[in-house]
């Protein structure tokens, strides 16, 4: 087989009109040829940083929106399901990518559970770790979220990087704000990558002190505008990523997105594009071709290098997409969950208090951190109620994993009028998270999930919408073109609702993250990201 079209030969940083010959999947040869194609032949995109679960699809239906971005592989965490299910997760996600061509590369989970402050629903240890870094399938260790472990020198977290480097496998990081002589601890135990960096100075330190900076757009978080600029002078130490990508999202693109912006922006394009389709295969150590003679034929064909229109992708020879539509057909398997809550009751969500004043988690659109702020209580027979007009309403995080009380807590910004909006993704442990104007219109969410064992839901007066995600609490079992339409609908009727936030549930997942300060809940309660600590609702 032969591909004509402008070659971008992005190492010797050449265009030239040629064709790529492809036996076996393999590319024989690259020569110039005089030919009338204007289309550009490029090595594919690469999301350097990706939880798949945050898709709401399995890795099989995930692949078929990617490819027809351009995106041929991805580095992938599969931290959410390590939560639920543990390593039978980890395994899951492996096996279902191996059925596609897209060409999945997962990590061992470094922080399962992410905190000793919430119930998961597994445990990762060392010893897992040893047995993980073993396997082939397994690329590298997963961020390293637990960074005041490695400054305190904590033993387990120790070994596990121990095993990592055993294994010559790299090691992400994961160390939003950190700066100065922890950060420099940080890197000399081995972390090579970050990802979570949202200021320039922050990202320009960590470079010039060793580590490869990712730059991340993804649903929630998005840090493309404060990191972009520092791409011209360490394009050989920068990449792509998307991190947590929802199904509307990933449907208008990937990768792509962000080099038409680069471009946009004047930044030389083989940089830009050193950065999304090479680097992590070096780094990574990725079995992914880049165009050259005698690699895999994984590349795509391009309309032009400033919108990066991709008109087709192959992976290993094989023609996998072509003008929006990917040719990767559904496949079969097993579904695992671990939800073993019973229905809740309206009264387990009163609050009883006589507290005037109440901590209030405000969040703040676009972004993973949170405020604390100081609220008047409003109070019905002793019970603390939402209140609407002020946009202050009750949210509670019910534990998934075994029967136990509901925690609460109160939240601003995400303006519901009327109703709530719940779910079971809800970073990292994965129980139920749901808010709402009123204690009945929560009880009818939550059991809602329950119901379903785990999706994402809104109800209100008059109707009740529910993607339902079968698969550990947080994955459809339904294939990618329903499930983009069906979250599309949902995230529509919560807007409608009154909610003005760009991703109102993907904000809603990232309010029990207790990694990220500086106010959040979790199932056992109100948790101080800053201190570290559980602190009160009420102010005395």
């Amino acid at each position: 087989m032969i591909i004509k079209g402008n070659i971008v030969d992005i190492l010797n940083r050449t265009i030239f009109k040629g064709e790529v010959e492809i036996e076996a999947g393999k590319i024989v040869s690259i020569r110039s040829s005089d030919h009338a194609i204007e289309n550009y032949i490029l090595p594919g995109f690469i999301d350097a940083h990706i939880h798949i679960e945050s898709s709401l699809l399995v890795p099989s239906e995930f692949s078929k929106i990617a490819l027809v971005h351009g995106t041929v592989a991805t580095v992938s965490d599969p931290h959410e399901i390590a939560n639920v299910l543990g390593v039978k997760g980890v395994d899951f996600m492996i096996e279902n990518g191996k059925k596609v061509p897209l060409k999945f590369n997962f990590g061992a989970p470094s922080c399962v559970p992410a905190t000793s402050f919430e119930s998961t629903g597994a445990v990762i240890d060392s010893g897992d770790i040893q047995k993980m870094m073993a396997n082939p399938d397994i690329k590298y260790l997963a961020e390293m979220m637990n960074y005041p472990g490695i400054l305190f020198d904590d033993e387990e977290v120790l070994k596990k990087l121990a095993w990592a480097k055993q294994y010559h496998k790299p090691i992400d990081g994961h160390a939003p704000g950190l700066r100065g002589d922890d950060v420099t601890k940080y890197i000399a135990a081995g972390i090579s990558t970050d990802h979570e960096c949202f200021t320039y100075d922050e990202a320009l330190e960590k470079l010039q002190k060793g580590m490869k900076i990712l730059i991340r757009e993804g649903s929630a978080a998005k840090n493309f505008e404060a990191l972009i600029d520092l791409l011209p002078d360490y394009f050989e130490n920068m990449m792509f990523c998307s991190d947590d990508k929802h199904p509307d999202d990933l449907l208008l693109g990937h990768i792509n997105q962000l080099c038409e912006r680069a471009v946009a922006k004047g930044i030389d394009v083989f940089k830009v594009l050193q950065v999304a389709c090479i680097n992590p295969v070096k780094h990574y150590d990725l079995e992914v071709g880049l165009l050259q003679k005698g690699d895999a034929a994984d590349f795509i064909v391009v309309e032009d290098l400033q919108k990066f229109k991709v008109l087709q992708t192959y992976i290993n020879g094989e023609l996998v997409a072509q003008n929006s539509q990917s040719f990767v057909q559904s496949v079969p398997f097993k579904i695992l969950n671990n939800f073993e809550v019973n229905p809740k009751k309206i009264e387990d969500y009163q609050y009883q208090t006589s507290s005037e004043k109440i901590r209030v988690i405000e969040a703040l659109d676009g972004e993973l951190v949170t405020r604390e702020i100081e609220c008047n209580s409003l109070l019905v027979d002793g019970n603390l109620v939402s209140n609407p007009e002020e946009d202050i309403l009750k949210m509670t995080v019910v534990n998934r994993y075994k029967n136990a009380s509901p925690a609460i807590a109160f939240i601003k910004n995400f303006g519901i009028k009327k109703g709530a909006i719940a779910s079971s993704v809800g970073h990292d442990s994965h129980n139920i998270i749901a808010l709402g104007t009123s204690d009945e219109f929560i009880y009818k969410a939550v059991n809602l999930l329950i119901k379903n064992k785990g999706g994402i839901c809104a109800v209100n007066e008059t109707s009740e919408k529910i993607v339902a995600l079968p698969v550990a609490g947080i994955m459809s079992d339904q294939p990618a073109e329903i499930i983009g339409k069906q979250y599309a609908e949902l995230d529509a009727m919560a807007k409608e609702m009154g909610s003005k936030l760009k991703a109102p549930f993907m904000t809603l997942s990232f309010m029990a993250l207790l990694v990220i300060p500086s106010l959040k809940l979790s199932d056992k309660g109100l948790f101080d990201g800053t201190t570290f600590k559980f602190t009160s609702l009420e102010i005395t």
